[in-house]
C-alpha cells in the first residue's frame, strides 16, 4: 500500500511545484496595475494632489499598500514604480523603473494601517538621485510633505524647494506625509523580469524604450492627464 500512496503524493506535488513560477511571472503586472489604480483614484479627487504640481513634476512614484514591518520606530516597506518624462523632462512619460521603499520614519503619522504613497520628483536634482542604486530621502534628496488642494498656491517655501513631495492615503484619507529617513532602492530583480534583461536606472530613464505591456495602463493614464511638463515652479 505504501507504493501507491507515495505515487499519489508525488503526482499531487507536480501541479503545486508550478505555482511559484506562475506567481513570480505575475508580480510585476499586478504591481503596475495597482500603481495605476492608486494614481487614478488619487487624481480623481481634485482636493487631494494639486494638478498643477503634477504638471510641473519630472517623475511620479507610486508605492501601493506600504506596510508596517517594525514596531516602535514606524519602519515600513513597500514596492512600487517610478515613471519619468522623457527627453530630460520635456517629452511624454516613459517606461517605469521598479523600486522599493523601506526603513526610516515612513508611516509615523498614519498609525498601523497600510498606506498608498505617491511621490512627485520636482526637479533635475531629484531625478539625479533616482540614477543611484539607492538613496535616503531627506539626506540625499530633500523631501517634504506635499500641499493639498486644487492648486499649489498655499504651498510653503520649504515645500516648493523640495526635490521630492510626498503624499499618503490610508482608509480613504489623503494627506501630506514626511518620509525622511526612508531608503528608496532600485528593484533590480523586478526590472529584469519586466524588461527581460538587466537595466540600469540611467539607461532606463535617459534612453527612450518601448513601454512594457504591463505598464501601459499607468503610462497612458499619465500621458492623458499631464502630457507635457510646465516649466514654472
Amino acid at each position: 500500500m505504501r507504493k501507491p500512496t507515495a505515487l499519489l503524493f508525488s503526482l499531487l506535488l507536480v501541479p503545486l511545484a508550478a505555482i511559484p513560477a506562475a506567481s513570480s511571472e505575475s508580480k510585476e503586472p499586478k504591481r503596475l496595475a495597482a500603481c495605476a489604480t492608486v494614481l487614478e483614484e488619487v487624481l480623481g479627487i481634485p482636493e487631494n494632489l494639486p494638478r498643477d504640481l503634477l504638471d510641473k513634476a519630472y517623475c511620479v512614484g507610486v508605492i501601493p499598500s506600504v506596510k508596517k514591518v517594525a514596531l516602535g520606530l514606524g519602519g515600513r516597506y513597500g514596492k512600487g514604480a517610478i515613471v519619468c518624462r522623457s527627453d530630460e523632462g520635456r517629452g511624454p512619460w516613459g517606461a517605469p523603473l521598479m523600486v522599493t521603499i523601506g526603513g526610516g520614519s515612513v508611516g509615523l503619522q498614519i498609525g498601523g494601517q497600510a498606506a498608498d504613497l505617491v511621490l512627485l520628483i520636482m526637479n533635475a536634482k531629484g531625478v539625479g538621485s533616482l540614477l543611484k542604486s539607492q538613496f535616503t530621502l531627506g539626506a540625499d534628496a530633500a523631501v517634504a510633505a506635499g500641499p493639498k488642494g486644487r492648486t499649489s498656491e498655499a504651498a510653503t517655501d520649504i515645500q516648493m524647494r523640495a526635490e521630492i513631495l510626498s503624499y499618503s492615503r490610508t482608509r480613504g484619507i489623503f494627506a501630506g506625509l514626511s518620509i525622511e529617513g526612508a531608503v528608496l532602492k532600485q528593484d533590480e530583480d523586478a526590472n529584469e523580469r519586466l524588461y527581460g534583461e538587466a537595466v540600469s536606472p540611467k539607461r532606463l530613464l535617459a534612453s527612450p524604450r518601448p513601454v512594457p505591456k504591463a505598464a501601459k495602463e499607468l503610462v497612458d493614464f499619465l500621458n492623458g492627464v499631464s502630457p507635457r511638463r510646465t516649466t514654472s515652479r
